[in-house]
């Protein structure tokens, strides 16, 4: 795909759908349609030619529903579905979903389950058969949950995943620890990457700027490697904070200096088009 630009996490939702569940209309600015038409001039004027698009309900029609744009819009790139981990039915539709080119990753909404969910039994027996085949999955991660992710690593060290939203830190609270020495142990295992992505929104929402991110960047940045992060707007959830042009430069401005074009090619779409085998 040579120097290609992705941005390796957004949305789109339709909200008459009805399966969304959290998108309710206190939830403001987001309680409304988010579709392709509406994204394409951000992407040309910030250079993306090509986008990831993720699950935003749990359950397979929408990831149905997003398959069917992409069959329909050259700007997507690929699809992170949603499978249910927790199923002795998941193999079936795991296989199934893998047979269209455009499903490129699934997420189970981890942060909305209980606690040592990952390590129930089904959800292990369900990522050793993910693990084998290297397919690409999207965890959906708070700190709280990392130490239960590094047990589950610690079973399946091959896992290929990808952290998303570099597990929202505590960025509002200047809180580090314990997400940073976490955060370290995750990066040990080399099947891992990390998703710059949705940081915006845990910043201080009435006084946040770029380097506030910095402490956080920096670090995933360190510990995981520059050919093991990607940028990913995370829009339109990032409307809540700031427009799309100012996820792109917030990030711009906190990763560390002296990145060579090369390694912004990478963050900025390389590396997601590794993982993701687009």
């Amino acid at each position: 795909m040579g120097m290609i630009r992705v941005d390796a996490h957004q949305h789109y939702w339709k909200t008459e759908r009805g399966d969304y569940g959290w998108l309710t209309p206190d939830q403001g600015i987001l309680f409304a349609d988010y579709l392709p038409e509406q994204l394409h001039e951000e992407l040309q004027r910030y250079g993306f030619e090509r986008t990831v698009v993720v699950q935003a309900a749990p359950t397979m029609e929408e990831t149905e529903f997003m398959l069917s744009l992409y069959e329909s819009y050259d700007s997507i790139a690929g699809v992170v579905g949603w499978l249910d981990l927790d199923s002795p039915d998941f193999p079936v539709h795991y296989n199934r979903f893998r047979r269209h080119e455009g499903f490129v990753g699934f997420r189970p909404m981890i942060q909305d389950l209980p606690d040592p969910w990952i390590l129930r039994p089904t959800v292990m027996k369900n990522l050793e058969l993910v693990a084998a085949d290297q397919f690409p999955i999207d965890l959906q991660l708070r700190p709280r949950l990392l130490p239960y992710m590094l047990e589950a690593l610690r079973t399946f060290p091959a896992l290929t995943a990808v952290v998303d939203h570099a597990a929202k830190p505590f960025i509002a609270e200047s809180v580090l620890e314990p997400w940073k020495s976490h955060m370290a142990e995750l990066a040990s295992y080399p099947n891992l990457m990390c998703k710059l992505s949705g940081l915006v929104t845990e910043a201080d929402q009435l006084s946040w700027k770029p380097g506030d991110l910095a402490p956080y960047v920096h670090h995933v940045v360190q510990v995981f490697g520059k050919e093991r992060v990607m940028f990913g707007s995370d829009w339109p959830v990032c409307l809540t904070t700031c427009s799309y042009g100012e996820v792109v430069e917030a990030l711009r401005h906190a990763l560390p200096d002296g990145l060579s074009t090369g390694d912004y090619n990478a963050v900025f779409g390389g590396n997601a088009a590794r993982f993701y085998k687009l």
